[in-house]
Order: C-alpha cells, then structure tokens, then sequence
C-alpha cells in the first residue's frame, strides 16, 4: 500500500508521516513549508514536496492582523488553493490520498481519478458546527468575527462528500458530522497520538501551592472566559495561572474589560516542546476549556507528564481520560464547573497526585504515533477492499 498525504503546514500530518515511511507505506507528503524548515523531520528529501510561495510568506510576515482581516482572508484561501492546484498536478501513482480538509478537493477528485481512495482529513468537528459555536462565542462576549470564510465552507463540505472517508480525531468531531446528516459509516474515529519520548513528567508541582497551566493560542475555539471564571472562583492563599502559546491583546483587553484577567496571571508566549514538558509537570492542573478544539493534543501531553487535566466535553478528553480518575471532564461553557474542580483540586492535595498517576499509565495505555499508524493503516487497508468507503463501517 502506498499513500500520499497534503496539508498545507505541518500539524499532526507529518508524525503520520514518520509513521507511513517507517512502515514503508509513505510515497509522498506534500506541503506548504519550505524544505528548510523540515530537515529535522526524520523524512528523506525525496519523499517531501513543497509548495511553499505563499505559505512561507504568510508565515514570515510580522504583525499579520495590520493587513486587516479582508487581505488575511484572501491570502489564506490563495494558500488553500494555490497547494490543492500544485498536488493535483504533480500527484504519484498511490493507493491511497489523505488531503488536510479545505485545501485537497481537486487533488481528491485527480486521485480517483487514477484509481485512489480519497481520505478527508478533518482535525476539527464540521465545519458548519465549528462557525455556529464561533458565532455563538463572539456574541456572548462582544468580540469580532465575521464567521468563517463561505467559500472555505462550501469548499470543505464538497470534500466531504467527495471524500470516500472522513477521519477526525474525537468523538465530539465525529457526532458533529452525524448531527449535520453524515452517515455515521463514512465518518472513522482516529485521535492523535503522543511523542512519550518528548512528554514525560520531569518534576513535581510545589506542595501548599495550587498552579494551574493552559497551553495554546488565545482564540475564540478556546473558551477562556469560562478559564478565568473557574480560576477566579477558586480560593486558595497561593494560586497562580500561566498561559502558554501565542497570546491575543484584543481578548486579554476584553477580559479586563469583563473583570475577569487579573495581574498575577502570567502570559509566557511561545515555550519550545523541551521547556513545555517541564512547565506541565510542575504545574498541578492544565484547563483547556474549548467550546470546539477537534482534539487538543496538549490534553495527552500533560497527561504523559502527570497534570492533572480539566477538559470541556468538546475536545478530545472524553476519548482520553475518564472523568474523576485520570482527569476531568466539564461542560462546555461552565467557569462553574472549571472552578469547582480546581477547588477540589486545591483541598485534597493527594488528589491531585493519585490522578496524575493515573493519567500517565492511561496515556501509556491509549499509545503514541506508531498506535495512531497502525490504527490510520487500518483504515486506509479497509478502504481498498471491495467496495471502497462501503466497506469502512461501525468503530466510531
């Protein structure tokens, strides 16, 4: 079996990479980055094909949000577009063609075309649920969105009935497709892995302390008012609250304007994957409290380093951990809930350490990349059996 993958940037796409080459499955991994900055990817030059003219310069360009968001939206279609068109002509014979969704319809359509399976790769739930709970989200708090793009909408909704399967990485992803009217047999659970050789636990969380961590960017999928209502519900004489990832000046201002950011909360930025492993481990509880994440690939790396996590039931957590054991699951848009949970957290410290336990033998068990490889050839084998796409059924 031979299989050829296209995203556009790197993502989750090139770990399965790693994982078609070393399985000798890997014929082609097209993207938008330049070679340069995949050197260290572990993949032979050959086997990488880049596009990499508007991407690299989209990526480089400082202080993008100056442009204003009619140009950004243009660029990031011309992205989307202009990697399907050069995939759709330089596309190697394969079995099967697993394309990021909003950027493979054409090359989906070249693939069969030439006797391919075509594999949407969703990292996200629908894409009409994602805009609603965006809108919805930017209503509540008085922030600006403009709703996803409706060409990028109609765009990926083609894939999906183009596409003869559908991965995503949650089963909250795969209930949103259902609920839009997909058939359940053309939708397959595949959640992301974990590197275990990056993400270990390297320290302990200070005792008489209660620090609580959130990693990533600073969104509207995010859901951090209902972080900062559960972190300003908890009490405890020595509490702190750190982010990590890109921050947003515009939602910190709303924040403070709603009452809810207050100064001993830390923003870090950007923390390298070697520092980050650090900053879990001694931090006591991680919060990704997101109203729609596909997945949240955070969500197992502090569970590998023994944080205790806090997860909305609109990630990836309900597949990961079970609620009140390895971590906790709370209802999206609930500060109530964050807060009550970090207050359990704060007065049963052994609590915290048993769970933590916990969460690194449950990750240890669910697996890293090579479980994601082999579950992901799995269902590309299925795929070429008799049939096609009839034969992927249940599983979800």
């Amino acid at each position: 079996m031979k299989v050829v993958l296209s995203v556009p940037g790197k993502f989750h796409t090139f770990d399965l990479a790693r994982e078609l080459h070393a399985r000798r499955a890997l014929a082609a991994v097209f993207t938008g980055y330049p070679q340069f900055k995949l050197k260290h990817e572990g993949l032979p030059r050959d086997l990488i094909r880049t596009w990499p003219w508007l991407q690299s310069s989209y990526m480089a360009m400082p202080a993008k949000h100056r442009l204003g968001p009619k140009l950004i939206r243009e660029w990031e279609w011309a992205i989307r577009l202009s990697l399907d068109a050069f995939v759709k002509r330089q596309l190697p014979p394969c079995d099967v063609f697993v394309g990021l969704s909003g950027s493979a319809l054409q090359s989906g359509v070249q693939a069969q075309s030439m006797g391919a399976r075509y594999v949407c790769d969703r990292g996200s739930a629908h894409i009409r649920t994602q805009d609603a709970l965006l809108r919805e989200e930017a209503r509540r708090w008085g922030l600006p969105f403009d709703g996803i793009d409706p060409r990028v909408i109609e765009r990926e909704e083609a894939e999906y009935e183009q596409a003869d399967c559908i991965t995503v990485p949650s089963s909250f992803s795969v209930q949103s497709f259902i609920d839009r009217g997909m058939a359940a047999s053309k939708i397959k659970l595949l959640p992301y892995g974990v590197n275990l050789g990056t993400f270990a636990r390297s320290g302990e969380p200070a005792k008489g302390r209660l620090d609580v961590l959130y990693v990533g960017g600073m969104n509207l999928n995010k859901g951090i008012p209902y972080l900062l209502q559960g972190y300003q519900r908890l009490r405890h004489p020595a509490k702190s609250l750190t982010f990590a990832g890109t921050p947003s000046d515009a939602l910190i201002e709303r924040m403070r304007a709603q009452g809810l950011w207050s100064e001993d909360i830390r923003v870090l930025g950007h923390v390298p994957q070697a520092q980050l492993k650090d900053l879990m481990s001694r931090s006591h509880a991680m919060v990704l409290a997101s109203v729609q994440e596909g997945f949240g690939m955070v969500l197992s790396q502090a569970m590998a380093c023994a944080c205790v996590v806090i997860a909305s039931a609109h990630t990836g957590g309900p597949d990961l951990l079970t609620d009140g054991e390895e971590g906790f699951i709370v209802p999206v848009r609930d500060g109530k809930a964050i807060g009550d949970r970090l207050q359990q957290l704060a007065d049963q410290p052994e609590l915290q350490k048993n769970m933590g336990d916990k969460a690194i033998q449950r990750v240890k068990q669910a697996g890293g990349w090579r479980e994601y490889g082999d579950r992901a050839c799995d269902i590309y084998r299925t795929l070429r059996e008799p049939h096609g796409a009839r034969a992927v059924s249940g599983g979800h």
